[in-house]
């Protein structure tokens, strides 16, 4: 019984994965649908706590993987990294080949995701708007400032993880668009391959989210705790301007590559990228769905 509740939890881990791969997808909001959000909440918390690395630090390591859920996040994230690792040459595939049809579903899955982070918000104020057009104005200017392709030094590598992991973690919010607008979403990508895994840029990026999460988990919990509305209203607005970002005809040098290669030189796609971004925002809904059916 402990095994088979091990495959479910590593089953989970596995969609967690494909959350954090596909950009503006959320592997918060698949940990929330599939019950283990706030297990893994409850395990940061306990990593980030003194007194759970002063039980490792006095030999009882019985009582620090009590703590930190050891079991559960073993297989958590045992699930996670093979879903990354399968997954992540598909998807650097796709944006070779098909970038249009790529980036018009991510851009579906954001646009629809934002939908239904705003719609649980009521009796909107002038402050609200405010807070909202702040997060838009971010959020555009981010990905308008930000270059596709960034220098792959060690410090940026490391800055994306500990950023990114951020987003990674909260329902809703894409912690691969954080990638993409950081200019690192290929970088992590081509690193995962696994017939020629870049343990460099591997480890220091896993470092990043490590630190990130020690670092910001305690303050995250106290800004949602004491500002909830305020904080999710301007990350909504920086998700909505940053869909910019993933504007599927932004990438032009892609596309033309692209076409190339397919023998389709000046093809634009519109249809294919109208079909993609509906897929999207269709996955979107039924996840929607299926959170209500949970509740």
């Amino acid at each position: 019984m402990t095994f088979r509740k091990n495959i479910v939890t590593a089953l989970k881990g596995f969609a967690m994965g494909a959350g954090n791969v596909i950009p503006g997808c959320s592997a918060g909001t698949i940990a929330l649908l599939t019950g283990v959000f706030t297990p893994v909440i409850d395990s940061l918390d306990a990593v980030a706590s003194k007194e759970t690395w002063k039980a490792l630090f006095k030999g009882n390591i019985k009582e620090f993987w009590k703590r930190i859920n050891g079991t559960f996040l073993l297989w958590l994230l045992g699930g996670a990294v093979i879903s990354v690792l399968i997954l992540a040459k598909l998807v650097t595939w796709a944006l070779a080949h098909y970038p249009v049809q790529a980036w018009a579903f991510s851009f579906g899955l954001i646009a629809a995701s934002t939908y239904f982070l705003l719609v649980p918000i009521k009796n909107w104020k002038l402050k609200d708007y405010c807070l909202l057009a702040v997060g838009v104005a971010f959020g555009v200017a981010f990905s308008l400032l930000s270059p596709t392709k960034t220098p792959d030094t060690d410090l940026l590598v490391f800055l994306t993880g500990a950023i990114g992991v951020c987003a990674m973690i909260l329902p809703g919010l894409s912690g691969s668009l954080v990638l993409v607008l950081m200019g690192k979403y290929e970088t992590i990508m081509s690193a995962l391959d696994v017939a020629d895994l870049n343990w460099r840029v591997l480890i220091v990026f896993g470092l990043g989210c490590l630190i990130g999460l020690v670092a910001f988990s305690k303050f995250l919990h106290w800004l949602l705790e004491k500002h909830e509305r305020e904080t999710l209203i301007v990350m909504i607005g920086f998700v909505l301007g940053a869909l910019v970002k993933v504007w599927p005809w932004l990438h032009m040098d892609e596309i033309t590559a692209a076409n190339a290669l397919a023998g389709t030189p000046g093809a634009m796609h519109i249809g294919a990228a109208v079909a993609f971004c509906a897929i999207g925002a269709a996955i979107v809904i039924l996840l929607e769905i299926l959170a209500h059916k949970k509740k």
